[in-house]
């Protein structure tokens, strides 16, 4: 079966001028903010920095994972490209769009061309719809003369078309979400998310809620489905084996703030910042006789409403102990330097971070 699907006019080229790959998406100095409230009166007494001055780009055709503790703000960022959640500074740019600034029409063509995917399937698929009324919610919106989804035959021949696309039958059309497994269900938010010719597709996490045999299946599909649809993806997980299989580059955030970006091989085999030393060492090897050098973390995680001063990781830092608590670290929050090869990180002291620091470090001594 071979599913062809409309295509969408697009004025950036796929190359740059310079040779280079052209960014489907940029993100430019991006906060949001929730306010906290208290009182009587409901009045704002502090902000809690969900995201907080992020900057980076994607690629037109990448995989983009982007990984880090809970409640570091992978998914508001996520969130807050599709504009489902109010941006408080900084920009969004998606194929020369700001998504920030767009009202009206404008807006409604972006959110065609840009789709999400669900952490759970179950929660996100209303129970009371079939599965054809589930996916075909998205083309009666976007319905217009050109495109005749406004007729339910239209609609039906386009929700049996995806349903093949990620591997179901078209005759599940009819059948309700409950009447599904865990991986069946996800394959319906896939199929709902690529219904409408998107280019670019924020996963949320879209296989932790799965068993590992259908995580695999299910990251086939969506590898798949880009190469298939020429598809950009933002996928958040935890599983950093997971991100490592999928994606071509990789963002570390840390409260807020992006820690490490870079290709994912680079990040993975040798990662620059103190905290993407610590996710990786925490990574199990598949040979048991491997024994790896892990680096545990101290103390907790600081609030996102009081974030510490200067780096945002400074009060968990394992390299800022070894270098004798430099000042620098509490009181100058570090940029993102490019460290070659588009490998950037945001430390004061990047060099220090070698084999031997590492190994010190895991070891305590």
């Amino acid at each position: 079966m071979s599913m062809t699907m409309p295509e969408i006019a697009s004025e950036a080229p796929a190359v740059a001028a310079d040779g280079s790959d052209a960014s489907l998406l940029e993100i430019r100095n991006l906060k949001t903010y929730f306010p906290i409230r208290s009182g009587i009166l409901r009045g704002v007494v502090g902000q809690v920095m969900a995201v907080d001055d992020v900057s980076f780009e994607i690629r037109r055709g990448e995989v983009f994972g982007l990984v880090g503790e809970s409640g570091c703000g992978k998914t508001t960022l996520g969130r807050t490209v599709l504009r489902l959640e109010a941006a408080t500074a900084g920009s969004v740019i998606f194929d020369g769009q700001d998504v920030i600034a767009s009202r009206g029409n404008d807006l409604k063509r972006l959110r065609r061309r840009m789709q999400v995917i669900f952490q759970d399937p179950m929660s996100s698929l209303n129970p009371r719809m079939p599965v054809s009324d589930l996916i075909a919610e998205g083309l009666l919106a976007q319905a217009d003369d050109e495109n005749g989804w406004g007729k339910r035959s239209v609609r039906d021949e386009r929700v049996g078309d995806v349903l093949e696309a990620v591997k179901l039958r078209r005759d599940y059309s009819r059948r309700y979400p409950h009447e599904f497994s865990g991986g069946q269900r996800q394959r319906i938010g896939i199929a709902r998310a690529i219904a409408l010719s998107p280019d670019f597709i924020f996963a949320d996490e879209p296989v932790s809620a799965l068993d590992v045999s259908i995580q695999s299946q299910v990251l086939n599909l969506m590898i798949e489905l880009r190469d298939q649809f020429n598809l950009t993806y933002l996928f958040v997980a935890h599983n950093l084996s997971v991100v490592r299989y999928i994606s071509d580059r990789l963002g570390v955030m840390y409260l807020g703030a992006l820690a490490e970006v870079g290709e994912v091989g680079a990040v993975y085999d040798t990662p620059l910042h103190p905290y993407t030393v610590s996710l990786m060492s925490a990574v199990p090897d598949p040979d048991p006789t491997v024994r790896k050098s892990r680096i545990v973390l101290k103390g907790d995680v600081p609030s996102p409403a009081n974030p510490p001063s200067g780096c945002r990781f400074h009060t968990r830092c394992w390299l800022r102990e070894r270098l004798g608590n430099p000042e620098r670290c509490s009181t100058e929050r570090p940029v993102l330097r490019n460290m070659g090869d588009g490998h950037r990180v945001a430390c004061h002291f990047p060099e220090e971070v070698t084999p031997e620091t590492i190994e010190k470090a895991s070891t305590g001594r």
